[in-house]
């Protein structure tokens, strides 16, 4: 659709076509409505992080929660997303190694347990191998440090899914 479209849409509408860019948080989509309409894509874009910066710690973790692990459960039962299977797909990470498997479902359980959410990473571009060198590195770091990149990196994967979702 083009972001005039979009712009035509009336709040219902535009939560609908949007609702799934932040992963299963519809409400990122809603708090954005009263900033439209939106210029271009940035605009929209901007309008969205800004409603998730501007909500506490408490909506912010149930937003990370709603991502799913890498080649994680939802996965292995068929419940990702369309955009987390294709992204995930596209990284070919629905084609480890058992190895990798092995080493993934390690990096997730660890992970989980010392930041109390799901490792998040923008996939798009990345091999498997970087990928899970890059979940290695980042459970060295602290609650506080990963939790922000969660968020960037939740920011990051709405910029793919708007630019594939959006023309302007």
């Amino acid at each position: 659709m083009t972001l005039a479209e979009l712009n035509a849409r009336d709040r219902r509408g535009f939560v609908v076509a949007l609702g799934g860019v932040f992963e299963d948080s519809p409400w990122v989509a809603e708090a954005a409505w009263p900033r439209h309409p939106f210029a271009t894509l940035d605009a929209l874009y901007r309008a969205m992080v800004d409603a998730v910066r501007g909500v506490g710690e408490d909506a912010q973790l149930t937003l990370i929660r709603a991502h799913p692990e890498l080649a994680g459960k939802a996965a292995i039962r068929g419940q990702l997303t369309a955009d987390s299977k294709a992204e995930q797909s596209g990284a070919r990470l629905n084609q480890c190694s058992p190895q990798e498997f092995t080493r993934l479902q390690e990096l997730n359980r660890l992970y989980n347990a010392k930041f109390g959410f799901p490792f998040i990473i923008a996939v798009k571009g990345l091999e498997r191998a970087a990928i899970i060198a890059r979940f290695a590195e980042r459970l060295e770091r602290d609650r506080a440090t990963e939790f922000e990149e969660a968020l960037q990196q939740i920011a990051r994967i709405a910029w793919l899914r708007l630019e594939a979702l959006v023309e302007e």
